[in-house]
């Protein structure tokens, strides 16, 4: 199932990181990839295992890169090795066999001056490259859920 409507879809995640919301906002700072893993393949198996996790990722950055609203923010970013902080986070957090090392996401985004507007559009983003990598609806949202407490540590303005 996909929603079109990039505010409805928006509010359905939202709605799902509420219902779904097993973490505090406090893991963004106590686990670097501000997120438990999923428990079981499931969610690793929807994105279509680490291959997918790692299309789906790059396909995202290629997006946050391109997008008018958010694209400045990554012109003077090492994108390769973003995509590969990504990638760990990703597929750790999908509870796929990888490990996020980085910083925390507090960490990682000190001093950026992150606004609602900048976290919204790259949620976006990330619901197209979930989209074309085919993952089920359902799996976004969970998959979101995870992240949506990470807003309130990282949007300082």
């Amino acid at each position: 199932m996909s929603i079109p409507d990039p505010t409805l879809r928006l509010a359905a995640i939202l709605c799902a990181a509420v219902a779904l919301l097993t973490v505090s906002p406090a893991l963004a700072d106590t686990n670097p990839a501000g997120a438990e893993p999923f428990k079981g393949d499931a969610i690793l198996r929807a994105f279509h295992g680490k291959e997918g996790i790692d299309r789906m990722t790059d396909d995202f950055v290629d997006r946050l890169v391109a997008d008018p609203r958010i694209g400045a923010r990554f012109r003077n970013a090492n994108l390769v090795r973003l995509r590969l902080e990504l990638k760990h986070q990703f597929c750790y957090v999908a509870g796929g066999p990888c490990t996020y090392d980085g910083k925390t996401m507090t960490a990682a985004h000190a001093g950026m001056n992150l606004t609602n507007r900048d976290f919204n559009a790259l949620v976006e983003d990330l619901q197209h490259a979930m989209d074309k990598e085919r993952v089920p609806f359902t799996a976004q949202n969970q998959f979101l859920a995870k992240f949506a407490p990470m807003q309130h540590p990282i949007v300082t303005k």
